[in-house]
Parts: C-alpha cells; sequence; structure tokens
C-alpha cells in the first residue's frame, strides 16, 4: 500500500474512530444525565430497599447503539435496584462499604487525567499521593517510616502480598512447606486460607487456636501449640490475629500475641480490614500492640466509607517485598534509575492499576478526619442502642462486641435453629433492611454490621420494626 493509499484508509477510519473522542457539547450533556441520575439515586436511599432478591437482564453487549439516558434507565433496573443495595445506609450485613460522594468525584478525575500511578518516573504526582495516603495510615498505626506499603483493590491482595513477604522472608518453600506452621483463629477471614493457597503454601500446617467466650484468640493456647510444634521438629512461621473479625467484631489480644511470634521468630500478620481504623475513636485501647505487626491490612472501603475497590497494606520488611515484587524489562528502563520503593507497583503484583490513592487523598483533604471519626464513634453507639432494644424484645444476644458488629437469635422453644433461618428468610423477603446470617458456637445467629456512613438511628429503628414484624409472621407459621 503506498503513501496516498495509506492516507485515504486513515480519512475514512478517521471518521468512524474519532466518535470516541466525545466533544464538548455532548461531555456537557452527558456530565448533567450523569449528575441528575447521581442526586436522583441518592434522594431515593431513604425511600427504597435495602435488599431486592431478584435477578438482571438485559445487559448483554450488542453492536446496537443507545443513549445515554436509556443505559441509565437500565442500569437503574438491572444493577441499583437488584441484590443489596450497598450505598444504602439501611445495608447491615456482611462489612458494609461506603460511598461517600467525593470519593465519586476523585474517581471521575482519575479516570478523565489518568495518570500512571504505578510508576514514580510515569507520574511523580500519582504515585506521590498513593504513598501519602500510606504515609498517613504508617503513622496512625504506629509503623516506623521505613516500612512500606502499598494501596490494593482490598483485604485478598492485601493478604496476598503480606503473606508472600513473609513467605520470602522466612524461605518457605519447596519440601520445607510441609513443615511450616501457620495458627490462626477459627474466626479468621476465609481470604487468608485462600491466600496461603494461592501463593503456594496449600501444604501448610494450619493450626486453629482456641478462642474464649469473646471469639478472641486464646494467647496460652496459641503459645501451647506453638512448644508443642517446635518439639516435634516443626517449623512456627506465621500467625495471624484479626483487629475486628467479619462475624461478632472481635479483637484478638494483639499485644500478647505479637510478643509471643518476636520470642519465636515468627511473621506477626493483623487483618484489620474492617476494623482497623476504629483506632481513632474511643476504642483505641483495644488496638494496642498492632504496632508490633511485621504486615497487617486495612480497607479504606470499610471503615473510611469510601466506594468498594481500595484496601492497603503495611509491611515492615521492605526487602521481602521487593523480592516478592521488585521485577524490570527492557521496555521500562526509563524508569530504571529512580529510587525503587516510590513505584507502587514495586510492591505490588500489579503493574497497570486504578489511580487508587486520589479516591482516599481527595475526601480527607476536603473533610478532614473529623467526620470519619464522628461516624465511627456514631456506628459503636448504634449497635449498644440496637442490641438494648432486642433484649427489650425478648432476643437472645452474642457477646458485647468490640466493634460495630453483633448477633442475635430468638429463643423459640422448639426447632429454634429452624425457625432462626425462617425468620432470616422473612427479613430477607421483607428486604427493607439488609442484614446477614453466620453459625455461631453450632448455632445459626442473625448478624448485623453497621458501619455503612448513612446509617442512623431511624434506620436502626426500622430494623427493629421489620424484625418485630417478622417474627409475628415465624410465630403463626
Amino acid at each position: 500500500m503506498d503513501s496516498e493509499e495509506i492516507i485515504f484508509k486513515l480519512n475514512e477510519l478517521n471518521k468512524t474512530s474519532s466518535q470516541l473522542n466525545t466533544q464538548e457539547p455532548e461531555r456537557l450533556e452527558m456530565i448533567k444525565s450523569v449528575t441528575d441520575y447521581a442526586n436522583q439515586f441518592i434522594a431515593g436511599l431513604d425511600s427504597v430497599k435495602a435488599f431486592n432478591d431478584k435477578e438482571a437482564d438485559s445487559l448483554e453487549i450488542t453492536n446496537q447503539k443507545r443513549s445515554l439516558n436509556a443505559l441509565l434507565e437500565l442500569y437503574q433496573k438491572e444493577v441499583a435496584e437488584t441484590g443489596i443495595n450497598a450505598a444504602s445506609g439501611k445495608h447491615l450485613g456482611y462489612i458494609p462499604g461506603g460511598g461517600v460522594f467525593t470519593a465519586a468525584l476523585a474517581d471521575f478525575i482519575a479516570a478523565i487525567t489518568n495518570p500512571y500511578a504505578s510508576v514514580h518516573y510515569a507520574s511523580p504526582g500519582a504515585a506521590t499521593i498513593e504513598n501519602e495516603v500510606v504515609n498517613w495510615l504508617k503513622t496512625l498505626f504506629s509503623f516506623p517510616n521505613n516500612s512500606v506499603g502499598c494501596l490494593s483493590s482490598g483485604g485478598s491482595i492485601s493478604t496476598l502480598i503480606a503473606f508472600t513477604a513473609a513467605r520470602d522472608k522466612h524461605k518457605v518453600k519447596n519440601e520445607s512447606i510441609r513443615k511450616n506452621v501457620v495458627y490462626l483463629s477459627e474466626q479468621v477471614h476465609h481470604s487468608t486460607q485462600k491466600a496461603l493457597r494461592i501463593i503456594g503454601l496449600e501444604d501448610v500446617i494450619i493450626r486453629y487456636v482456641s478462642i474464649d467466650i469473646n471469639h478472641r484468640i486464646k494467647t496460652d493456647s496459641l503459645e501451647e501449640l506453638i512448644e508443642k510444634d517446635i518439639s516435634a521438629g516443626l517449623q512456627p512461621f506465621l500467625v495471624v490475629a484479626t483487629a475486628g473479625t467479619t462475624d461478632t467484631g472481635a479483637i484478638d489480644p494483639l499485644s500478647e500475641i505479637g510478643t509471643i511470634a518476636k520470642n519465636h521468630n515468627m511473621w506477626f500478620h493483623v487483618d484489620a480490614a474492617y476494623g482497623g481504623f476504629f483506632i481513632m475513636t474511643s476504642k483505641k485501647a483495644l488496638f494496642k500492640g498492632i504496632e508490633k505487626a511485621d504486615s497487617m491490612i486495612i480497607d479504606p472501603h470499610k471503615g473510611l466509607f469510601l466506594p468498594y475497590g481500595v484496601g492497603a497494606v503495611l509491611i515492615k520488611d521492605s526487602t521481602a517485598v521487593l523480592h516478592s515484587n521488585y521485577y524490570t524489562a527492557n521496555y521500562m528502563q526509563d524508569g530504571a534509575s529512580e529510587e525503587m520503593l516510590k513505584s507502587p507497583a514495586n510492591i505490588s503484583p500489579e503493574l497497570t492499576k486504578h489511580f487508587r490513592g486520589l479516591r482516599v487523598w481527595l475526601p480527607l483533604q476536603i473533610h478532614g478526619i473529623e467526620p470519619f471519626i464522628a461516624c465511627l464513634e456514631e456506628k459503636l453507639l448504634l449497635v449498644n442502642y440496637f442490641r438494648n432494644r432486642l433484649a427489650e424484645l425478648g432476643f437472645c444476644l452474642g457477646p458485647e462486641p468490640d466493634l460495630s458488629v453483633s448477633y442475635f437469635w430468638y429463643p423459640f422453644e422448639t426447632d429454634s435453629d429452624k425457625k432462626n433461618r425462617q425468620l432470616m428468610d422473612e427479613i430477607h423477603a421483607d428486604g427493607a433492611v439488609f442484614l446477614s446470617s453466620s453459625i455461631i458456637d453450632n448455632r445459626f445467629v442473625i448478624r448485623i454490621a453497621i458501619l455503612a456512613f448513612r446509617t442512623k438511628k431511624e434506620i436502626i429503628d426500622e430494623a427493629l420494626a421489620m424484625i418485630q414484624n417478622c417474627l409475628k409472621k415465624v410465630k403463626l407459621d
């Protein structure tokens, strides 16, 4: 093909390809449509159900063009109105996420400007914002200045990064895997076992440490298990504590566990994905010892009420992290001379990634930290209020929670588990407020997890009224 033919072909292709470069009049119209939708969605949160048990439909991709307004209507019907409404303050199941509006603005700006935040050379400003968020977290949890960290998509990837560093630090590989021991609570998040399997430690020995009536690790049992394993010629390698368990909101005795880990030259990891930000509240004393951890994870999309998709990991041993993640290539030579730890890509499996730092940095800069702390304190009071009211209604309660997760059941005279399951089904069928369930101490229980920033006393009262109505239906059956 000669130059003239190429030019003709390029001109023809440009007629179609230029459609992707949306022009200002159309951009303004689209922004208005999205803004109108966002305002309508937020305004309607108080009046819509938290849970709709229906499947999504009509979302297939075709080559038929549709208007943005038509697609927003489709999105509302098939996405926003199906399943759990995670933006609602009525989402009180699992561990709620957030969705503060200023974080959405950050994501919009990040998507428009599209900086390459993974590599400092490519975008010094974006990489610096990511690192400043990590530095703020290091200060919050009293980690040393020379520790490292990065922002991930959430607790699961953060755990992978931490465990990989622990594995490489302790040289757990090949035939030694079967002789190394990991110590967990049965209340640990399942991403812990999943991470071990993914990083090639499926055959490591796992010991489940006994827990007390408050679902916290018993340190005497941990010490006993470790001593027994050492006597048997095994290698204690990793102990995982939780600062806010998913099921019960319990905080393990972090300081004592940290001391035990240090005495036995073990890697001490703390999962603070859900509960960590409560360190800023009146519950700070419960987090004593978290600074002893070799690694920890924390999810801003939980305790900072940000949209799903931003977790964080902090690790003290930068050498171990770099060994696990640092690699280079010929096409990256322009950035090879920079300081390695300035680039998030060197601390994570991700090279290309979303510019997550802005969705943390911008809300903290706009609001300051006080409203976030007030929200967390509010959730602690709301769970106490909820438990008090449930007790008045005759429900049985789990132990007083460390944080904002609690569980309960109704003491039916017969078939208690079966009828509490029916009660859960009725609650889900109602859907006004979303709760979840679990099995704790071999009993079916109903959980409430209060964390969404939009959850207020009025919603807790609505949840209590819903529970009462559903209980009447079960009693009538």
